[in-house]
This record gives structure tokens, sequence and C-alpha cells, in this order.
């Protein structure tokens, strides 16, 4: 427990807004078909998370506005995964400083298997395990403050820390939104199911072209249409922006 509060101190001294502790042994043959034994031999893994701007997401389109797109690249994903790497680099140290084995895992997958559009591990199915969210029908983790509106870190460890929770029955019950807004059509609208591959909710390929194709018409690959249109997260934006418009003294 001295160990999880230390590197839980670390996480919240960085203004990291999610933390969580997950054992990995119900999806260890996932994580060994995905990245192998030297990313399966670790037990456990600290999940780490930073809330995206709201302002930011609400903004997204379909046409895409490519200003709107150089805004969500650069503040919801270059300046988080980097915020993120170097909080799951500190977390590391203070591991490694007590015995222990640990591999941080980055935001942004260094090196992405171009098929399956996926790093050697899920930081997402991580945060799910540390009980943090759910895994909704766009494949992205659900949290019940913010829905899908963050991105995630991880660090693998050998380390004998507490799991800090279990993992979240989906919240999403009849919902399609996402499924529908995807303008790839990349989502089959089939819910999360432990044990059941990713490809039978999610068609990658469809995902990638339609990345590529944003690519060639503003110059970015950006969407996020799951990432906005989910309702658990608008209801975040609007509660955030009446707490901004509420007088003072009801703060």
């Amino acid at each position: 427990m001295e160990l999880r509060n230390e590197i839980k101190a670390v996480a919240d001294t960085e203004g990291i807004d999610f933390f969580g502790v997950a054992d990995l042994s119900p999806a260890h043959d996932a994580i060994l078909a995905q990245g192998g034994p030297d990313i399966a031999r670790f037990p456990r893994a600290v999940s780490i998370g930073k809330t995206l701007i709201h302002a930011i997401v609400d903004g997204l389109s379909v046409p895409a506005s490519a200003r709107v797109a150089e805004l969500y690249r650069y503040y919801c994903y270059d300046l988080v995964n980097d915020r993120l790497d170097k909080v799951a680099l500190r977390i590391s140290s203070v591991i490694q400083a007590h015995g222990f084995a640990a591999l941080p895992v980055p935001a942004a997958p260094r090196a992405v298997d171009a098929e399956r559009l996926c790093g050697v591990f899920s930081s997402k199915m991580a945060a799910h395990l540390a009980g943090l969210g759910w895994i909704g029908r766009s494949c992205l983790l659900v949290t019940p403050e913010i829905g899908p509106r963050a991105r995630w870190a991880s660090v693998l460890t050998d380390a004998p820390i507490p799991p800090t929770g279990e993992p979240m029955a989906p919240r999403c019950g009849d919902c399609q939104v996402c499924v529908k807004a995807c303008p790839a059509g990349a989502f089959t609208g089939r819910p999360f199911r432990p044990g059941e591959e990713r490809e039978v909710r999610f068609h990658a390929s469809d995902c990638g072209e339609h990345l590529r194709a944003m690519k060639a018409e503003i110059g970015l690959r950006v969407c996020g249409m799951c990432v906005k249109v989910c309702p658990h997260g608008k209801r975040a934006s609007r509660n955030n922006a009446s707490q901004a418009d509420a007088p003072a003294s009801r703060r």
C-alpha cells in the first residue's frame, strides 16, 4: 500500500485525473497474443488518464474542420500524450527504485500494427481492469465521469501493488450513438464481452481507411467522432459549462 500511495502522489502532483492499478491475469491470453511474452510477463499495470478539453472535442465535425482538427491533434493527442508519457516514466522510476521491474507503455504507441490499429499493449484494457470504466461499443474506455474523453498510458510491473478495483460492467444499455456516428461504419454495435476478439466489434481496416482519407483531405489523420458523441461525455461537457456559468456564490 505504501508504494501505491507513493506513485499515486506522483500522479496527483503531475495533474493526472485518473489513477488505478490493474490485476492483468484475467486478460493474460489477450495480452500475450497482442504483445508477446515480453509484455505478458507482467502481472499488474498502473493506469493513468488525462481528461481532454471539452470545448475542442465538442467542435469536431463531419465534414472535418481543419482548424478544429489541428487543435484536437495538438491538445488532445500530442500534448496530453507527452504529459502522460512523462508521468509514466516518473512512476516507473519510483517502482524501480523500490527494487521491482517497471515498463512504461506510451500513450501514443511508437510501434503500431497497421492492420489492427493497436500497439503492443492496450492501456484502455488496463484502465478497465483497474475499475476506472467500461469498454463501450466504440471499443473506447468509457468512464462514468467523462465518458471516453480521456487519453491513457500504463506502467507494467511485477510490484505487488494491490489493485484499485474490479472491471466495470458496461453501462451503455441499448445506446448505439457511437455506432451510428462513425463516418467509416467501423463499429458493428456488438457490446464488449471478455475474451471475445476486438474484430467482432471493430473493423480496424475501415477506420484506417477513413483516417487516410482525412490525411489526404485536411492533412491530418484525425476523426474523434466516437469520442465526441458519447452521451456520457456530452453530459460531462454540459455539466462543466453549467458550473462555469454559475455565479461564484453557487460554486
